[in-house]
């Protein structure tokens, strides 16, 4: 636009000479100042302020006009509306555009009549009002894509900085927790080794079964870090899942699956697979359970999971939903923040004594 203000300026201006009755006047300094300004925009000119758009929408309104009334060249009007409708139609919104269109067509038909100059300025008007709403709408359109961009890119730092606490937490709480006592056990057995033998021997009996402990903490602390099978469904990596987890653990586990259709977006079954894990890990660290049921399902159009145990459950009893836990502060944070992210739903079960259940339902998108 900048390059075609100044074409036209500059052709006007080489025109003005041609025109009958053409002298020094305040029409050639009209013309020169306008040619100046055109070149200004164009370079940028940095001494000067740079006019805002609608300085330059004014201006061009302005030469427009006076192309119109004072120059009796056919093609400087059509050439002035054309920049001027395409000025409008770029770098303003479409209400702007409406007023220039309709400005400018008042102007032509107040000049010139209701020639076929007139109609062709209204069809241009049209054109150019059309051109502006799409790019508004275009532009609306891209605003909320990138404030959806912005708000995504937030909520995965969030969730990334969250697995990386829940990761130190656990680690901080399982595997370091074993490191510090097999190393107090060690310094027990260096001592007792040098006034009771026999004393020694059963510290390193005890301490050969903590290691045994510690390399199946590790081997679940090390399978949680890993991602779903590729090409595997969600029901068979769960089930792969619980036979690990019986095998690493001594835990009887079984698993029993309907029909299930795989979430369309992979990072739902990625999430879904980090709540089993969480919830298998939890059961082996805290409930002392010999037993674990793990079963999935459809019903409707939500993906249903339960886990229960017959450990000491959680230290309260009653069933309680998401909400409801959130708002009493109990439950496992981690599994609860995962469900909330899905938009899902849990009820969590708990016999003091005899066990738990936590039962997960999820949409399918």
């Amino acid at each position: 636009m900048r390059v075609a203000r100044v074409a036209l300026a500059f052709a006007t201006l080489g025109a003005y000479p041609f025109v009958d009755g053409a002298r020094v006047s305040a029409s050639l300094a009209f013309l020169v100042a306008y040619a100046i300004f055109a070149a200004g925009t164009l370079y940028e000119i940095r001494s000067a302020p740079r006019p805002t758009a609608v300085v330059a929408l004014a201006i061009d309104a302005a030469f427009f006009a006076y192309c119109l009334w004072l120059i009796p060249l056919a093609w400087a009007p059509a050439l002035a509306l054309g920049c001027l409708l395409a000025s409008a139609a770029m770098l303003h919104p479409y209400p702007r555009v409406i007023v220039v269109a309709a400005g400018a067509a008042l102007l032509i038909g107040l000049g010139t009549g209701m020639g076929s100059f007139f109609w062709l300025s209204v069809a241009a008007g049209a054109l150019a009002t059309g051109f502006a709403l799409h790019k508004d709408q275009m532009d609306a359109r891209m605003s909320r894509v990138l404030r959806h961009n912005v708000m995504v890119r937030s909520d995965a730092e969030g969730a990334r900085e969250a697995e990386r606490q829940r990761v130190a937490a656990d680690f901080h709480d399982g595997p370091l927790q074993n490191f510090i006592s097999f190393q107090i056990r060690l310094e027990v057995i260096k001592k007792l080794l040098g006034r009771d033998v026999q004393a020694a021997m059963v510290e390193l009996k005890q301490l050969q079964d903590l290691c045994r402990d510690q390399v199946t903490e590790l081997r679940g602390f090390v399978r949680s870090m890993r991602p779903v099978d590729e090409g595997a469904s969600l029901g068979s990596s769960l089930s792969r899942m619980v036979e690990q987890f019986q095998r690493d653990t001594g835990i009887t586990a079984s698993f029993s699956s309907g029909e299930i259709n795989d979430p369309s977006q992979t990072e739902v079954s990625l999430e879904l697979l980090q709540i089993v894990r969480e919830t298998l890990h939890n059961i082996y660290k805290h409930s002392g359970a010999s037993r674990v049921a793990v079963s999935v399902g459809l019903r409707g159009h939500k993906i249903e999971m339960k886990a229960e145990d017959n450990g000491g459950g959680f230290p309260f009893s009653g069933a309680f939903n998401l909400d409801e836990l959130e708002l009493m502060r109990m439950g496992p944070a981690s599994i609860k923040r995962r469900v909330r992210m899905l938009g899902g739903d849990l009820l969590l079960q708990s016999s003091p004594g005899q066990g738990a259940s936590l039962e997960i339902s999820v949409p399918l998108n």
